[in-house]
Order: C-alpha cells, then structure tokens, then sequence
C-alpha cells in the first residue's frame, strides 16, 4: 500500500488558499483516517479533495476558500476530538468529515451541538447517520453501506447461482449496513446466510476466523478494509482457502486491489458493489480518473480513484457548488447556504445524486466484478448500473422500518 504521501505534517500545514490576507476568508475543516487501520483510506479521501480543488478552484465570488485538515483513526472519540479542535481552535464554519461509520454517527450528533455551523460529510456510510435522528444541518452526498451492496444479493442468487453465503465482517456500524444491505436483497431472492462472524477493526491473526468458516457455502462475503482485508486475504491464501469470494465496498476498490504481495490476487473474480466501477465508460467518471491520476505522481496514488476519493471530491463539490449558488453568504446562521446544498443535485463523477428529506443521497449503484487487466494490475468491472437508489432500498418506508437498524443479527435471513 502507498504509504506516507500524505504525510500529517505536511497536511497540517497545506492551507490551499491565497494569501492575500485583505481578502475574506470561508474557512473549512476537513477530516480524514490518517493514522490506524484505515490511513490508506484517508490518504485516497485527501486525494480526491484535492482533485476537487484543482478542478473546481478555491474562490467563492471575491471570498477566498481556506482548509484546515486534521487526522482521525477511524474511532468516534478521534473524530469528535478533531472536529471539536477544527471549530474552537480553527475557528471554521464548514465541516468536511468525517469518513469512517462510527465516526459518522458520533459527528452527526456533534453538530446537533452547533445548529450555526454546516456539516457535511466527507465519506462514511452508515445508515444511522442519516436515518435516525437525523440532524438538519448534516449533508451527506455519498449513499451509504446498505444502498452500496443493491443488486448483489439478485445478481449471486440468479446470475451465479449461489444459494448459501458466509459473512466476515468488521464489528462496526458501516460493515453492519453493508452486510444489512446483502443480507435483505440475497435472502429476499431465495438465498441463504448461514454464518456470519465479526471481527474487530485492526484484527491480525484471522486463524480462528478462518478455521470457523463453514465448508458448505457457494461463496463468502468479505466486509473488510485496509490493512484488515490485506491479513486476511494473506492468511486465507495461506490457509489454502479457495471459495467464491464476494465483497463488501471498500474490499474491492483500489486501497485494496493496488495494496503489494500476491494475496490480492485471491480477490480475481469477486464479486461486490459499490458506488462506483473502475471500468464505467461514462465520459464524466473518465475525466475525473485522468483529473486524479495527472494531480499525482504514479507512485503517490493509486492507477483509478478509490471510493473514498470519490465520495471526498463529491463531497468537496456540494460544498463549493453550494456556495457559489448564495455568494458565499453564511449570515443567519448560514442558512442561505443550507438551504441550497439540501437542493442542489450534483452531477457527480459516479452518476448523478440527489438529496432525500433527511439530507441523504440518493445515487446511482455497480454491481462488479474484480479483473485482471493483463499486466498485473487489477481494477472492479462494470456488470450492471442501477440508477436512483434510495436508502430504504426500494421498500414502502413502513415496511422498512419495521426491519430494525443494521447490527450484528439484523436483518434476519427472510423475505420482508
């Protein structure tokens, strides 16, 4: 994996604007997982905020954009620290954070402390973010675990056949809804989950997990990231595991499948969803890959964008886009400003997204499948677009609610 590009030090000091000091300011803070299991994530997320920036420009009217980036690990307390420091320290009035799902859930509570600021999130997919309680001045323009898995469970079932899936899991709020997600649509279709194992995050051995997998599955389900998915997918292949793999969103993007050794090439053939493909022909997800790859030296990012680089430039875009759309005006407790990112619809890299009532995304989903380009290199092919998903997945909102929130045993394997 690509490992100190984005040094702290040198985040910490990059204020991306002018320096004409006359000039008035909106000043920014932005999060990121720059320390623990997830770093490689945050360094992608950073990437795709700065591509953001170089395309969009950091000027509001004659109001100059000014950053300040701070580092999380991916736990709610690091999150909720920094953007405490962001706020009373830094002094800004825009939220860009955080990534990870139990970050989110805590920094949405957070705001609801600071009705006059304007949060919006960076990259994390929780459903509870959004769903419950959701607080109004919290914007999240990525969709999250539950909506990235539609069409994976109809797609193993009738496309691959598969009738009965194990899952591993880290033991977290977005993996909960990832696993949520496929659980409802495979299950809803026939099939069967008859193991599900959870683990923490920053787990090394995976022996006891791996010897507890059941012989009997048509495939497993992977919901795992980072340095987890990489000792996992080296223990597997040492283990002489060879089931059907599938996997969760953040095993199949490129924090994964450009990570060094041979163990990912386990992942050849699996199949996953996500927010976004690799291969996708769409004009503008093939501009915004080349705006990527020329901000970066080969050896400082990886061949495509991650999904947290997407969702990081995204998010960076309602941010700027909004702003433009009211001047820059943040009186009245900026609400000129939210009132244009609950509207706006952004023609996004990875389709086109809107937001709900709650102030939650609704997109456009991939179905994919991990492929060998020939060389070596390995990237998620396209296998089916699904346009306008929302977050209670196509069910009447009554019948959705009554399912419960992603845990650990919910859903059950049934048709609802």
């Amino acid at each position: 994996m690509l490992k100190g590009s984005l040094g702290l030090v040198a985040l910490s000091s990059l204020l991306l604007s002018g320096t004409a000091f006359a000039q008035e300011k909106i000043k920014v803070g932005v999060t990121a997982t720059l320390e623990g299991t997830y770093t490689v994530l945050g360094e992608d997320g950073i990437r795709g905020f700065q591509t953001a920036l170089n395309v969009l420009g950091k000027k509001v009217g004659d109001k100059e954009l000014e950053f300040v980036i701070a580092s999380t690990d991916a736990t709610p307390d690091s999150a909720v620290r920094a953007v405490r420091k962001l706020i009373e320290q830094d002094k800004v009035q825009i939220l860009l954070s955080p990534l990870s799902g139990d970050e989110g859930i805590a920094v949405k509570n957070f705001a609801k402390t600071h009705p006059e600021l304007t949060f919006i999130n960076a990259a994390s997919g929780a459903q509870e973010t959004t769903y419950v309680d959701p607080a109004p001045n919290f914007f999240r323009y990525n969709m999250d675990g539950a909506q990235w898995q539609v069409g994976l469970g109809k797609y193993a079932y009738e496309d691959k056949k598969y009738r009965k899936i194990a899952t591993v899991g880290e033991d977290y709020s977005f993996i909960y809804t990832q696993v949520f997600g496929l659980v409802l649509e495979f299950c809803g279709a026939g099939g069967q989950v008859t193991n599900r194992q959870w683990v923490p995050l920053g787990t090394k051995d995976f022996a006891s997990v791996i010897a507890a997998l059941p012989d009997d599955v048509d495939a497993i389900y992977l919901g795992l990231g980072g340095a987890d998915a990489v000792n996992f997918l080296n223990q597997y292949q040492q283990a002489g595991g060879k089931a059907h793999l599938m996997g969760g969103s953040i095993m199949i993007d490129q924090t994964i499948l450009s990570s060094k050794g041979n163990a990912k090439n386990a992942l050849v053939g699996t199949l996953a969803a996500s927010g976004q493909a690799d291969t996708w022909e769409d004009p503008g997800w093939q501009k915004f890959v080349k705006d990527y790859q020329d901000a970066f030296p080969p050896n400082k990012r990886f061949p495509s964008p991650s999904l947290l680089a997407t969702n990081y430039y995204g998010s960076t875009m309602a941010l700027i886009l909004a702003l433009r759309q009211v001047n820059g005006d943040l009186s009245d407790n900026q609400s000129k400003y939210k009132a244009a990112l609950a509207k706006i619809e952004l023609d996004a890299p990875n389709g086109k997204i809107k937001l709900d009532a709650n102030r939650q995304a609704v997109g456009t989903n991939f179905v994919t499948e991990v492929v060998d380009d020939g060389k070596g290199a390995l990237f998620s092919k396209v296998v089916k677009v699904i346009p306008n998903v929302n977050q209670t997945l196509g069910y009447d909102p009554a019948v959705f609610a009554k399912i419960g929130l992603p845990s650990r045993t919910v859903p059950e394997c049934k048709k609802y």
